[in-house]
């Protein structure tokens, strides 16, 4: 039987974190995202002759925004980005770089 501080130790030991959370490292096969300002978004709409809610979604929490640092330094200063647009760029064998625009939404989560 296992001694009384013995248990006391795996108690705390419990209930603090073992390891601290892995920095986010982008893998080479995710596509750049670039969050746009509200500027270039009502920009790129224009250009676009569409409405925001027509473009595909995207999640707030969706981590290939994790690959752009001012959504990062954004997110931790609390900047809401609901309702902004977001570029993909994507390799192509034919076109070299393909384009592609979400409108990012909040979290399952509430974020």
């Amino acid at each position: 039987m296992p001694s009384a501080s013995r248990r006391a130790k795996s108690k705390s030991a419990a209930a603090t974190p073992s390891k601290p959370l892995r920095p986010f490292v982008a893998h080479h096969l995710l596509p750049r995202h670039e969050v746009l300002s509200e500027e270039e978004t009502r920009r790129v709409l224009e250009t676009l002759e569409t409405v925001a809610e027509r473009l595909p979604k995207i999640l707030g929490s969706d981590p290939g925004l994790q690959t752009d640092p001012k959504f990062v330094a954004g997110r931790d200063a609390g900047e809401n980005f609901q309702g902004r647009l977001v570029r993909i760029h994507r390799p192509s064998a034919t076109a070299g770089e393909a384009i592609a625009y979400r409108l990012i939404v909040p979290s399952l989560g509430g974020s």
